[in-house]
């Protein structure tokens, strides 16, 4: 390995990868949770609250995630003081809201895919609204959200690199901080350019964590879909 290139490595896997990886951790159990909860309102009877909820899944499922990211950096704070994020957080926010609104579909689908049959055959043994989809619906509707939910994560991670855009300290982030220092002359870099090298690695990094997960993916839809 070059001289120059053990201190890239290091600071891209030292503090670039652990921030994208915990950016990407956070948005997927917070997107999963609100995304589940989201997407059963829209399977109730209740009208106001599928509405309500309709709205929210089509207005972040259509906007750009960069929008997103814009209007939680830039735009909450200018609403009040203390809705101002940290360039990671505000990201983990936006990747949340739009992930939840991709599960919300997911899980609307899900569930209606279940026969009614089976929504029948457990009401006649006795099994009220909530028993119904806690025993018999929701565990089946849950195997068929495994691949997409895969899927959201491989997103996800790669959308992660939108924290870049606003200042935040992620992999892509961190590897373009270290080929612009290189760049500078002694003390500060080398006084060299080693871009592409740096950002081959980069890809190589995102390949070796999204393609398990994209075969992964495929295996479930196969085995549980």
């Amino acid at each position: 390995m070059p001289d120059w290139a053990e201190p890239v490595v290091r600071y891209i896997i030292e503090v670039g990868l652990p921030a994208t990886l915990r950016v990407s951790a956070i948005s997927v159990v917070g997107a999963s949770v609100v995304g589940i909860v989201l997407g059963t309102v829209l399977t109730l009877d209740a009208a106001l609250a599928r509405i309500v909820t309709r709205g929210y899944v089509e207005v972040f499922r259509g906007l750009p995630i960069l929008v997103t990211v814009f209007m939680v950096y830039f735009g909450l704070p200018s609403i009040n003081p203390a809705l101002e994020f940290s360039p990671l957080t505000a990201t983990a926010i936006a990747l949340i809201l739009w992930g939840s609104a991709q599960v919300a579909e997911a899980t609307r689908g899900a569930v209606q895919s279940i026969p009614r049959e089976q929504h029948e055959a457990a009401a006649a043994l006795g099994f009220g609204w909530v028993g119904r989809h806690r025993s018999v619906i929701l565990p089946q509707a849950y195997r068929r959200l495994l691949p997409p939910g895969v899927s959201l994560l491989v997103n996800i991670i790669q959308n992660s690199t939108l924290a870049a855009v606003i200042g935040g300290i992620e992999l892509l982030q961190a590897a373009k901080s270290q080929s612009e220092r290189l760049t500078f002359f002694p003390p500060a870099g080398i006084g060299e350019i080693h871009a592409a090298e740096i950002f081959a690695g980069v890809m190589v990094i995102f390949f070796l964590i999204s393609f398990p997960l994209t075969r992964l993916a495929a295996y479930l839809e196969k085995r549980l879909v």
